[in-house]
């Protein structure tokens, strides 16, 4: 069996899962055109193209996910809910719908940018990373100055915003990455001194961890709600062993650091095949019944 990563980049971490050591899967990297050509039923293929930042679509090549998946290979990461994971409005009506904790979310429209939610508030980008253009607003005049400042962003023009009740932080996070239903690696997230983001680029540390269960119930859920195999989930501690789920990230970057003692891409790698096999598994055996 192959286990395609198709990417359009050779991130590290794409290249890694394209090389982790799975006995009897044979793993590589490959463009969606070099998937049409090197694919066949059986194989496994990873989406792994980004959301362009606009939330207009994905990086070129969607188009090859039908083609391989009418041919009988299993497709993961499809593009749909990729794209649901990355939009904000998006995942917190999936997590509503399945009942997670998720913190009270609202559009802020660039026609009429009203925030209806009781300060404190975070404002941010429907889409994106890295914690850029995210704002807390604790008061009105910030709020004010919040709004007057969207209406400078480009984007904001174009995509609205996100406005989401402010859930009190404990100064970290957890990001658990979630392939083919089940936890197979985790990081906690530091803020910097002074700062309530845990964003690496905001000058955040991290360091892997063993999630609880409770954690990671709720980040397969997460990954559930939105039907997606290969997803970074991120949960906030709120006390006394409980989590809200914040972000989902379908295009996720990990690294090795995501595990202490075992090899996270050939763990992730070994999950997904395993979630295509039980899943052909499982249309064949409908399909013995009709």
């Amino acid at each position: 069996m192959k286990f395609a990563v198709v990417a359009q980049r050779s991130t590290p971490a794409n290249v890694a899962l394209a090389t982790a050591p799975v006995p009897g899967v044979e793993s590589v990297l490959l463009s969606p055109a070099q998937a049409l050509v090197h694919l066949e039923r059986g194989d496994v293929a990873l989406g792994r193209l980004d959301v362009l930042h606009s939330l207009d679509g994905m990086e070129p090549g969607v188009w090859a996910f039908e083609r391989l998946a009418a041919r009988g290979v299993r497709v993961l990461n499809r593009p749909g809910p990729v794209l649901a994971a990355h939009h904000k409005l998006t995942t917190a009506a999936a997590l509503e719908r399945a009942g997670l904790p998720h913190p009270r979310t609202a559009e802020v429209s660039a026609d009429d940018p009203v925030i209806e939610l009781e300060l404190p508030v975070v404002v941010k980008p429907p889409f994106g990373s890295w914690g850029a253009d995210v704002l807390l607003c604790t008061t009105p005049d910030e709020l004010d100055a919040c709004l007057a400042g969207l209406r400078e962003r480009a984007w904001f023009a174009a995509t609205g915003a996100v406005a989401q009740e402010f859930v009190p932080a404990l100064g970290h996070d957890l990001r658990c990455l979630v392939a083919g239903g089940r936890v197979v690696g985790a990081i906690e997230r530091w803020a910097a001194p002074g700062e309530w983001r845990t964003n690496i680029s905001l000058g955040g540390t991290r360091r892997p961890t063993v999630p609880p269960p409770r954690a990671c119930e709720l980040a397969i859920a997460a990954a559930g709600a939105l039907g997606i195999d290969l997803v970074g989930v991120d949960l906030l501690p709120t006390g006394a062993g409980e989590y809200v789920v914040i972000e989902l990230n379908g295009a996720v970057d990990f690294t090795h650091e995501y595990a202490a003692d075992y090899d996270v891409y050939a763990e992730t790698v070994s999950a997904l095949v395993g979630r295509a096999a039980a899943e052909e598994e499982d249309e064949a055996a409908v399909a013995s019944l009709v």
